[in-house]
């Protein structure tokens, strides 16, 4: 939470946060499948409950000033953001699709994208809800074939990563109606990069 209250100070238009569930079922914000790297606890997020993962501290690894930062509910999340932000919500696991839709029945003033890197799990949930906005992630210089699923899926947004951005993928990408939101862009000489090839977006840790 201390990074998103950070981004949303520093001008940014939204944030990205990925989810998985805890063994009771809750979606909850982690990046990683276990908490050993950043907490002071161990074990994968689906063996634990809730209750248990909130209970982790997950700041002191990154810097003593964040010591006590606890893994946040995805609920949580959304009702702090309300319709000031966009929220990426990245979603790790098939099984965590079907808990983020019914939750996102509670905040109906939500600014939410769905995005993922399975691809099979986002045409589920576009069936599920046709007007559900949806990301499609690629990690490869075959872009085509992702792109293509994309567009099929009437996705929103199309999200390479950066080392394979470049003007053909954008202006195939554009020309069929998706936005095109690279990632990771850190620094300022790729940011100027992105920003000349035409992206509409990107993701960075340092807005």
């Amino acid at each position: 939470m201390a990074a998103f209250r950070t981004a949303e100070q520093l001008g940014a238009d939204g944030i990205e946060l990925d989810v998985h569930l805890s063994r009771d079922g809750a979606p909850v914000v982690i990046h990683d499948e276990t908490v050993d790297r950043t907490s002071n606890g161990t074990g994968t997020v689906a063996a634990m409950r809730a209750s248990e993962l909130l209970d982790l501290d997950i700041g002191s690894w990154f810097d003593k000033r964040f010591a006590g930062e606890r893994i946040p509910l995805l609920a949580d999340v959304l009702a702090w953001a309300g319709d000031r932000l966009r929220i990426n919500i990245e979603i790790k696991h098939r099984d965590a699709g079907q808990a983020v839709l019914e939750l996102l029945t509670d905040f109906p003033a939500a600014r939410v994208l769905i995005s993922s890197f399975n691809h099979k799990l986002l045409f589920r949930l576009r069936q599920q809800r046709p007007d559900l906005p949806i990301g499609f992630l690629s990690d490869t210089r075959f872009w085509r074939l992702a792109m293509r699923r994309a567009v099929v899926c009437r996705a929103e947004s199309f999200h390479p990563a950066a080392r394979f951005c470049s003007r053909t993928l954008i202006a195939a990408g554009q020309r069929q109606g998706l936005t095109i939101y690279p990632w990771t862009v850190d620094s300022d000489t790729d940011k100027r990069r992105m920003l000349w090839l035409g992206v509409d977006g990107l993701f960075t840790n340092t807005p």
